[in-house]
């Protein structure tokens, strides 16, 4: 009866210990670097379709008054009618969007028209703010979205 007991009592060796540790390790090893770039890379999911959705507003704006704001009036011209440059006729009550977002990274878009790539430009730096860089500091830019 004495060594029933012994049998049923019996737990893992230090062998088996140390395969579950290393086989943890070489999991958390793989799973992790991929789990720290998602943020980032839902920051640039997220720039762009704040870039679409100004690119939208600004279709609207430019339906209605035959023009797009100028950079001096910059995006708030979708949220409050201009009063200094070309003041458009047909601006629509209420505005086209209900404010302007900051890019994901906390920076206002740059709103470039006319732009250097097409009738405007919208950018966000990324990551640190300043024109050019790469990886997670590279630019999101209007003309490179797909």
């Amino acid at each position: 009866m004495n060594k029933y007991l012994r049998q049923c009592q019996r737990g893992f060796t230090l062998i088996e210990i140390m395969v579950v540790v290393i086989i943890l390790g070489i999991l958390a090893g793989i799973v992790v670097p991929r789990l720290l770039d998602e943020p980032e890379e839902a920051r640039r999911t997220k720039a762009q379709v704040q870039i679409k959705s100004l690119e939208e507003a600004l279709a609207m704006y430019k339906l209605h008054n035959g023009y797009f704001p100028t950079t001096e009036q910059g995006l708030q011209a979708l949220v409050d009618k201009p009063e200094t440059g070309r003041i458009p006729n047909n601006y629509k009550e209420g505005g086209y969007i209900g404010k302007i977002p900051l890019d994901p990274w906390g920076n206002p878009y740059i709103y470039l028209s006319p732009g250097i790539h097409g009738d405007y430009d919208l950018i966000s730096y990324g990551a640190d703010g300043e024109p050019g860089g790469e990886g997670k500091d590279a630019d999101v830019e209007s003309w490179n979205i797909e």
